[in-house]
């Protein structure tokens, strides 16, 4: 299925080359950050959903849509100005109505906009018709940084709660520095895990104001409205970090309220789930900072800091 989003290798190399040069990344670890627009870029974001695809080839096709009646339009407006001047038509025709014409242009735009409206509404029962979930996922937003409660499915089964903060200019250059990929602006201090092709179901709510949950790779936007419960779901086909921020002008610190959430197998979600579920955050960093080097084509710390 197309997308919106340029996709020329040779400009694309080197636009991920220059956004890993200007968020203090090497470029040899760029491909760790594919969730994000890159400079240069032309369209959408990249998807990596099915929701997500649908969004793109519906911009693709509206805007089809729009290019040609500009352009008909602008014909019409060249030919009028040019046909019917002062000098060619000294005389001004005194004609008011022509059946035929006013027909075309009543009926035109009904079928344009039923053209628009079928796929519209495909897309809209495909973001709300919610499939069966494999995982499910509360965020909550607050002023101003997200928590990620992932609900325990039994009596037995722990809950925990991962709270993401943006790291500061600081906290970004010693994680590179050590090796670690990171973006300004973007990173977070805890990101959360979902598995590679499950569906997760995320529920969203606020402790304060309103905010928006919003991962465009995903083509997930939703707001966090407090007191109420609102939904989105997503499955996401390739392994990687995908970033988003809340996009509600929320207060202050609107901007710095990014989210992050990083794809793995389904191995390492188990692992990854299993040591916050017994409360070892140690170990489960350490298996998030592993699969983000792997996943970034760098096998351990050791060998980024060598690259670099």
């Amino acid at each position: 299925m197309t997308t919106g989003t340029w996709k020329s290798p040779g400009l694309l190399a080197v636009a991920a080359a220059v956004a890993a040069a200007a968020s203090g990344i090497d470029p040899a670890l760029a491909e760790a950050v594919a969730g994000h627009s890159t400079p240069g870029q032309i369209g959408l974001q990249a998807g990596v959903t099915e929701v997500a695809h649908s969004i793109h080839s519906f911009y693709d096709f509206v805007n089809i849509i729009i290019i040609a009646i500009s352009l008909f339009v602008l014909a019409l407006m060249i030919y009028v100005m040019v046909r019917f001047r002062e000098s060619k038509n000294p005389v001004p025709s005194k004609t008011t109505h022509n059946t035929l014409l006013e027909v075309a242009w009543t009926v035109v735009p009904i079928l344009i906009l039923v053209a628009i409206a079928i796929p519209s509404f495909k897309l809209l029962m495909l973001q709300y018709t919610y499939p069966k979930p494999d995982v499910t996922i509360k965020a909550i937003g607050n002023a101003w940084f997200w928590e990620h409660e992932y609900p325990g499915t039994t009596a037995e089964d722990k809950s925990f709660t991962v709270t993401s903060n943006m790291l500061t200019d600081e906290e970004v250059a010693e994680k590179v520095k050590s090796g670690l990929p990171a973006l300004r602006l973007l990173s977070v201090d805890n990101e959360i895990l979902v598995p590679v092709n499950k569906v997760v179901h995320m529920l969203v709510t606020s402790n304060d104001v309103i905010h928006n949950w919003t991962i465009p790779s995903f083509g997930s936007k939703i707001d966090a409205v407090p007191g109420r419960l609102t939904s989105t779901w997503f499955r996401a086909e390739k392994e990687g970090i995908y970033y988003g921020q809340c996009s509600e002008l929320c207060g202050m610190n609107h901007a710095f309220m990014p989210i992050a959430v990083r794809v793995v197998s389904q191995d390492v979600y188990d692992q990854w789930t299993g040591a916050m579920k017994s409360g070892d955050r140690k170990k489960a960093k350490e298996i998030t900072d592993r699969v983000a080097l792997q996943q970034a084509g760098v096998r351990s710390v050791a060998d980024a800091s060598d690259k670099r």
